[in-house]
């Protein structure tokens, strides 16, 4: 079973905001994840009832929510691991 992705609104702009190979790269690497995440991804400490994980890609990271009950991935934002985990 494949999961479906969806991006946020603030997903979306983050990757406006991004070189455009750059945030190609990132919908490719997160598109080839859908059969199974969870090798490829990562928890994020610190979220414990509704865990969120990262995705790495390159220098950038792609923050989810992956819901298994409903097969879904919900990509939360996007953007350079300098700055993606400041609010988390």
């Amino acid at each position: 079973m494949s999961y479906k992705v969806e991006y946020t609104s603030k997903a979306r702009k983050d990757l406006k905001k991004l070189p455009l190979e750059i945030a190609q790269s990132i919908i490719r690497s997160i598109n080839s994840i859908k059969d199974d995440p969870s090798p490829h991804v990562k928890k994020i400490k610190g979220t414990q009832k509704n865990p969120l994980y990262t995705h790495r890609v390159g220098e950038y990271r792609a923050i989810l929510y992956i819901e298994n009950e409903r097969l879904l991935i919900l990509v939360i934002e996007a953007g350079h691991r300098k700055k993606i985990y400041r609010k988390y």
